[in-house]
C-alpha cells in the first residue's frame, strides 16, 4: 500500500488516476485527519520526526467524488495515519442513460430510487428557499414537473397541520406512474395531480398561483426555455406572488448526487448554459420588480419575492 506524507495533491491525483485504469478500487495510507482537527488542507503536521500534510476527510471525500468514486470508511493503520479506499462507482447505473420516453421518471424507472430530501446539498437551500417566500402563508401553489411529490412533501413536513390545510396544492408532470404514486401519497384532498404536457398548460385552465416552484424541469430539451419562463411568469403568477427555480447542477450515478451537470460537446462539468438561463430568469424577474436569490450547490436555486414598497409618510409641515 503506498503511503502519503508530503506528497503534494497533484502527485496523488496522478496517481489515482493511474490506479484506477487497472483496478476498481484504490487505497493507501495518509495522515489521519483527527490528529490535527482545524488544520488547513496543506498544512505542516509534524508527529514522531515525521511530517505530513494535512487533509481533511472532506477534502478526501472531494477527491473521489471528482473520481468517480465513493469514498469507503476509513480504516486506523497506526497511531497517526488511516487507509483511504476509493471504490469506483457504476456509471451506467443512472437513469440519465434511460432511452424510455415516457416513463423515463416513472415509478418503476432508477429515478424513482432518488429522494432529493435526505441529501443535505439539495434539503438546505430548498429549506431556505421555502422558508424565503413564507411558504406557510401562500393559498395556491402550482408545482411543474412534480413526479412522486417530494417538495410538495417537505411543504407539508415543514408547516403545521393547520397551515397545511389550508393550500391548495397543483402538481402537472407527464409521468402516469409517478402522478399515481403523488396521488397516493397526498391524500388530504387538497392535493390535484395532472398527468399532462406543461408546454400546453392553458387547456388545463388552472388560474393563477401565489408560489410557482419547478425543479429541473425548465431545462428539459423540450422546452423553449425563455418564451415558456416569461409565459409561466405572465399568466400563472399572482402579482404580489413567488417563484422557486431549481436548476440541478449535479448527476446521480451509481447511489450517489455527483457535482456538475455534463453539458453537451464536453467531457466534463460546464456551467454556461445554466447559468446563462438563470441570469435570464433573475434580471427578467429584478425588471418586475422581485427581489431574487441564488443559492445552493448541487442544486442552484433561484428564488424570487416581491418587493414590498414602502409606505409613504405625510411630510411634517
Amino acid at each position: 500500500m503506498k503511503t502519503f506524507t508530503t506528497q503534494p495533491l497533484t502527485d496523488i491525483l496522478s496517481y489515482a488516476h493511474t490506479m484506477l485504469k487497472e483496478s476498481n478500487t484504490l487505497t493507501f495510507e495518509v495522515l489521519n485527519p483527527d490528529i490535527s482537527k482545524g488544520s488547513y488542507a496543506g498544512e505542516h503536521v509534524t508527529l514522531e520526526n515525521q511530517t505530513y500534510l494535512y487533509r481533511s476527510y472532506k477534502a478526501w471525500s472531494d477527491l473521489g467524488e471528482l473520481l468517480f468514486c465513493r469514498m469507503l470508511t476509513p480504516k486506523p493503520l497506526s497511531d497517526h495515519t488511516v487507509a483511504i479506499t476509493y471504490e469506483k462507482l457504476d456509471l451506467s447505473d443512472s437513469f440519465h442513460h434511460s432511452e424510455e420516453k415516457e416513463e423515463k421518471y416513472g415509478s418503476a424507472s432508477r429515478f424513482a430510487a432518488i429522494c432529493k430530501n435526505e441529501e443535505p446539498a439539495f434539503l438546505s437551500p430548498y429549506l431556505r428557499a421555502l422558508k424565503s417566500v413564507k411558504v406557510g402563508e401562500k393559498k395556491r401553489i402550482l408545482n411543474l414537473g412534480i413526479n412522486t411529490g417530494d417538495e410538495f412533501d417537505l411543504i407539508r413536513q415543514i408547516l403545521s397541520c393547520e397551515e397545511y390545510a389550508k393550500l391548495e396544492l397543483v402538481g402537472i408532470d407527464h409521468s402516469q406512474s409517478a402522478i399515481d404514486v403523488a396521488r397516493k401519497r397526498f391524500s388530504e384532498g387538497n392535493a390535484l395531480f395532472y398527468v399532462h404536457d406543461i408546454n400546453n398548460l392553458a387547456i388545463l385552465d388552472l388560474g393563477k398561483f401565489d408560489l410557482i416552484i419547478t425543479i429541473g424541469t425548465l431545462q428539459s430539451s423540450g422546452i423553449d426555455f425563455k418564451p415558456f419562463f416569461m409565459r409561466l411568469f405572465q399568466e400563472y403568477l399572482n402579482p404580489e406572488g413567488a417563484m422557486i427555480l431549481g436548476f440541478p447542477n449535479c448527476r446521480w450515478m451509481g447511489g450517489e448526487m455527483i457535482y456538475g451537470a455534463k453539458a453537451p460537446n464536453y467531457p466534463y462539468s460546464e456551467m454556461s448554459i445554466v447559468i446563462k438561463d438563470m441570469y435570464y430568469c433573475k434580471k427578467y424577474l429584478q425588471q418586475k420588480k422581485f427581489r431574487v436569490t441564488v443559492t445552493g450547490k448541487d442544486y442552484l436555486f433561484l428564488t424570487a419575492t416581491k418587493i414590498t414598497p414602502m409606505p409613504k409618510y405625510p411630510s411634517q409641515p
